[in-house]
């Protein structure tokens, strides 16, 4: 019960610590988006909490596969958005710019929901370092899966790059893995943290692993439902050639595209 409590309140203010900071960040940058940067970075810093009290192998293998996740995503978003404004999802979710709406409803819609959605991704982290190993050969499935997360988010998010870069592009991106899926890099990130959870909390027993559950789940909502998918392509479909591409293309789980009529 102690090491439960331990790493249950060392995760809670580890998240608390770092969207305090990136709230700050976000009133000298004007834009709330900056959160997407502080996520990976707060749950590097709660894997790292966690193997610090374990100390187990599967601890701080844990601490590897969120490190470059977290790396990946994080210097991938400062480069995406360094010079631009506020992400259109947050400006649709927080209705307006943080200007005009003011950093306290930001803090209220934003930073305090992402801070507990942090600690609740976190728990397939906290099992292994609570429960510790029950069966090994969970943690290499989840490496699997974790593996093919990766390789999406990063060849999605490379082939978009491409494609930006490219002055004879068309309207809409529908090449690579974007022809199968229209969030090859959302898919990723779940497939990512449903990784995670086979490698931490599966991995650490069957009641470690239904409970911690609530991580993968709350991520694939998340990406799909909350501030990813879904809230992108209220501005994505105002698009031309959004609309058709979307009638052809799954938007989330990769299928083969669909014929037109």
């Amino acid at each position: 019960m102690t090491d439960l409590l331990l790493v249950a309140g060392l995760s809670l203010l580890t998240a608390a610590i770092v969207m305090t900071a990136a709230a700050y960040a976000a009133t000298r940058a004007g834009r709330v988006s900056v959160v997407d940067t502080a996520w990976g970075i707060a749950l590097l810093g709660t894997a790292v909490g966690c193997a610090a009290v374990s100390g187990s192998w599967q601890s701080w293998l844990l601490v590897l596969l969120v490190g470059v996740w977290a790396g990946r995503l994080s210097s991938h978003i400062f480069m995406r958005s360094r010079g631009r404004g506020e992400d259109p999802r947050y400006r649709e979710l927080l209705g307006g710019t943080l200007d005009e709406v003011g950093i306290g409803v930001a803090v209220r819609k934003v930073f305090l929901v992402q801070g507990a959605a942090v600690w609740l991704v976190s728990l397939p982290l906290q099992a292994a370092a609570v429960a510790g190993l029950d069966r090994a050969w969970t943690v290499w499935i989840g490496v699997a899966v974790w593996v093919v997360g990766v390789l999406f988010e990063s060849i999605g998010d490379a082939q978009l790059t491409a494609y930006r870069a490219d002055p004879d592009r068309r309207p809409v991106m529908d090449r690579g893995l974007w022809a199968w899926t229209r969030h090859p890099n959302y898919f990723g990130d779940a497939c990512v943290w449903w990784g995670i959870w086979l490698a931490g909390g599966l991995a650490s027993g069957w009641l470690p692993g239904l409970v911690s559950a609530l991580s993968p789940i709350a991520m694939t909502v998340w990406l799909v439902w909350i501030t990813g998918a879904r809230l992108l392509e209220k501005t994505m479909m105002k698009r031309p050639g959004y609309p058709e591409y979307a009638a052809r293309t799954s938007m989330f789980v990769p299928l083969p595209p669909r014929r037109s009529g």
